[in-house]
């Protein structure tokens, strides 16, 4: 069975998409939240954005070609704005930080 075939793959990958496109419908209304709704969404992005970088780390570590290949083509896609996949997730992590404490203030 190749890595995109497994039911396993299919349904995360499927539940992540659903879950960012949620997240991201939800956050457009990020500046009408409260305090206590936007440490929700702040956690909600955090939590998704483990869940995609443990999805990726699959990719990597699999011997399937396509997987491989995906791979590949997320890190060209990425190197075309000067990223590697772990600066994506470093960015990320910084921009939820600054969330995070413009809370604080």
């Amino acid at each position: 069975m190749t890595f995109f075939n497994s039911e396993i793959v299919q349904d995360e990958a499927r539940r992540l998409w659903q879950d960012y496109q949620s997240l991201i419908n939800l956050g457009s209304n990020y500046g009408k939240f409260d305090r206590e709704g936007k440490k929700l969404y702040i956690a909600q992005m955090e939590a998704m954005t483990d869940r995609f970088h443990i999805f990726l780390k699959r990719f990597e570590l699999s011997d399937d070609f396509m997987a491989k290949m995906t791979m590949k083509q997320m890190q060209m896609q990425l190197s075309q704005i000067g990223m590697t996949p772990q600066q994506m997730f470093d960015q990320i992590n910084h921009t939820l930080a600054a969330m995070k404490q413009e809370l604080e203030k």
